[in-house]
C-alpha cells in the first residue's frame, strides 16, 4: 500500500520520502566528507613517523593486519585500513537490520545510529582516538544503513511502479550531500587541515539527526511487534527461497563491478594527487574534488536513467533489471579501460584531465543502471520476513567489494598505475559476463509467484504493514 506511514504526497511521492533523503544527504555528507579525505591523512600525515605513535592501540592493531596480510607499506598499510574500514561499514547493516526489525524498531536505531557516526566524526579531530573514531562510524552506520533504505521501500505498495524512481531520488539526495562534502570537508582538509575538515563531517551528521527527527511524522511506521501485542511475526512463504537464492547470486556481478568502481575513493585519489594534471587557469584543484565531480555526474546519470526508463515505459520498452544491470556493466569495464588507455598515452607525464573526467562520466552512468536497480529489486523482491534483513545483506555486497578495494590496493605499486587500471577492468568486465550468462535465469527465479487462495495474498500484503510504535 503506498504511503504506509505517510501524511500527504509531495511531488507526487510520499512526503517521507524527501524527509529520509534529506536525512541520507546530510548522512552522506559526512561519510564521503571523511572518505574522501581518509586515505590521503594516513598516507600524508597519520602513518608518518611522529603521529602514529600517537594513536592509541596501533602497535596491536598494525601487527594484527601484519599478522593477516604479510608486512605492509605505508600505503600498502593505508589501502587496507581504508578496504577494512569500508568493509565493516557495509557489513554492519545485516546486525543494524535485525536490530530494527527485531528490537528496537527502524526509527529508533536510526537515532542512536546518527548519534554514534556523529561522535566517530568528531573524534576523528584528535589522532590518539583514530580507531576509536572508525569504530563508532562503522556501527553507527551499520544502524543507519539497512533501516533507512528499508524505510524508503515501505512508503510504496510492491506492485507501485514508483519504486524505482523514489530509489533513484534517494539516491539523487545522497549525491547532493557527496558531491558538496569534498568541496567543504575535502577542501578544509586539504587547504587548512584535515582535522577542520572531519569536524566539518561532524556537524553534518548533527543536521541528519534534526532532519530525521523533525520528521518522523512522515514516516513508515516500524515492523515490529509491539509489547502486549500478540502480532504474529512474517514466515517465509512458498517460493520465498528461490528469491533469495537469486537475489544473493545478484551480489557477484555487484560486488566485482563496485570493487572496481570503490578504488576511486582510495587508490585513485593517491594517484590522481601525482599522476594527473590538475592546473586549471593556473590555478591546481584539490584532489578530493574528483569526488565531488563523481557526485554531480552521479546525479545528472540519475536524472537520464529515470528519464530514459520512463519514455522506455511509455513506449513498452523499458529493459527488465537484467538487462539495465547488464548495460551498467559494460559501462564500468570501459571506463576503466580509458583511464588504463589514458595512463598508457601519457607516460612518463602526467596524465590528461580529460582521461579521468571521461572514466567518471562512465562510472556514473554506470551507478544507477546497476546499484540503483539491484537496491529496488532487493526492495521488491526480498521476502516480507526478511525484508531489512535481506537489505542488510544488499550491503553485505558492498562490504566485501570495499574489502576488496583495500586488498586490491596492495597491487599498485607493483603494477604500477596503467596495468592497475587494466586490473579493474578485467574485474569489472567479469561480472558482465556473468550477467550475459545467468541475467535472464536470475530473471526468472525472482519473478513473483501469485497467491494459491485471495486469503493469502490479503495476509502477504498486510504482513508489510505492522503496529506503528
Amino acid at each position: 500500500m503506498a504511503n504506509a506511514g505517510g501524511t500527504g504526497e509531495l511531488w507526487g511521492h510520499p512526503k517521507g520520502l524527501t524527509v529520509l533523503t534529506a536525512t541520507e544527504l546530510w548522512e552522506r555528507f559526512s561519510y564521503y566528507g571523511m572518505q574522501g579525505l581518509l586515505s590521503l591523512y594516513m598516507v600524508k600525515q597519520l602513518l608518518l613517523p611522529g603521529h602514529v605513535e600517537h594513536v592509541l592501540g596501533f602497535p596491536v592493531f598494525r601487527a594484527a593486519l601484519e599478522g593477516v596480510f604479510g608486512p605492509l607499506s605505508t600505503l600498502a598499510l593505508a589501502s587496507q585500513i581504508f578496504g577494512l574500514y569500508t568493509a565493516l561499514v557495509y557489513a554492519t547493516p545485516i546486525v543494524g537490520g535485525l536490530v530494527g526489525d527485531r528490537w528496537l524498531g527502524q526509527r529508533a536505531t536510526v537515532v542512536i545510529g546518527t548519534l554514534l557516526m556523529a561522535a566517530g566524526h568528531l573524534l576523528m579531530t584528535s589522532e590518539h582516538f583514530f580507531l576509536v573514531a572508525l569504530a563508532c562510524l562503522v556501527v553507527g552506520a551499520g544502524f543507519i544503513k539497512g533501516n533507512m533504505a528499508a524505510q524508503v521501500g515501505r512508503l510504496y505498495a510492491t506492485e507501485d511502479t514508483r519504486r524505482t524512481r523514489a530509489f533513484g531520488i534517494y539516491l539523487i539526495g545522497l549525491n547532493v550531500g557527496a558531491f558538496t562534502a569534498p568541496l567543504i570537508c575535502g577542501t578544509l582538509g586539504e587547504k587548512v587541515g584535515f582535522h577542520w575538515g572531519f569536524g566539518a563531517a561532524g556537524i553534518g551528521m548533527l543536521i541528519s539527526l534534526a532532519t530525521y527527527l523533525i520528521g518522523q511524522r512522515h514516516l513508515p511506521p516500524d515492523s515490529i511487534q509491539q509489547k502486549g501485542e500478540a502480532v504474529a511475526a512474517p514466515r517465509l512463504q512458498a517460493g520465498d527461497g528461490q528469491r533469495i537464492v537469486a537475489l544473493l547470486a545478484l551480489m557477484i556481478p555487484y560486488i566485482l563491478v563496485f570493487s572496481a568502481y570503490q578504488q576511486s575513493w582510495n587508490i585513485f585519489t593517491i594517484w590522481a594527487d601525482t599522476h594527473v594534471n590538475r592546473v586549471i587557469g593556473g590555478f591546481e584543484a584539490p584532489v578530493t574534488w574528483f569526488a565531488t565531480l563523481d557526485g554531480i555526474l552521479t546525479i545528472v546519470a540519475v536524472f537520464v536513467a529515470i528519464r530514459l526508463w520512463a519514455w522506455q515505459a511509455k513506449r513498452g520498452r523499458e529493459g527488465n533489471d537484467s538487462r539495465k544491470i547488464s548495460e551498467g556493466l559494460v559501462m564500468g569495464t570501459v571506463g576503466f579501460l580509458i583511464l588504463a588507455g589514458g595512463t598508457f598515452l601519457a607516460a612518463p607525464a602526467k596524465v590528461a584531465l580529460v582521461f579521468p573526467v571521461i572514466f567518471f562520466v562512465l562510472q556514473d552512468l554506470m551507478i544507477p543502471f546497476v546499484d540503483t536497480v539491484v537496491m529496488s529489486t532487493y526492495s521488491k523482491n526480498a521476502p516480507v520476513a526478511v525484508n531489512t534483513t535481506m537489505i542488510g545483506v544488499y550491503y553485505l555486497g558492498s562490504s566485501i567489494s570495499n574489502f576488496t578495494v583495500g586488498w586490491l590496493g596492495r597491487f599498485y605499486e607493483t603494477l604500477g598505475p596503467a596495468n592497475f587500471w587494466l586490473l579493474h577492468a578485467a574485474v569489472a568486465g567479469a561480472g558482465l559476463v556473468f550477467m550475459l550468462l545467468l541475467g535472464g535465469v536470475l530473471n526468472r527465479m525472482m519473478a513473483p509467484a501469485a497467491p494459491s487462495t485471495p486469503g493469502e495474498e490479503i495476509e502477504a500484503t498486510a504482513l508489510t504493514v505492522e503496529a506503528s510504535p
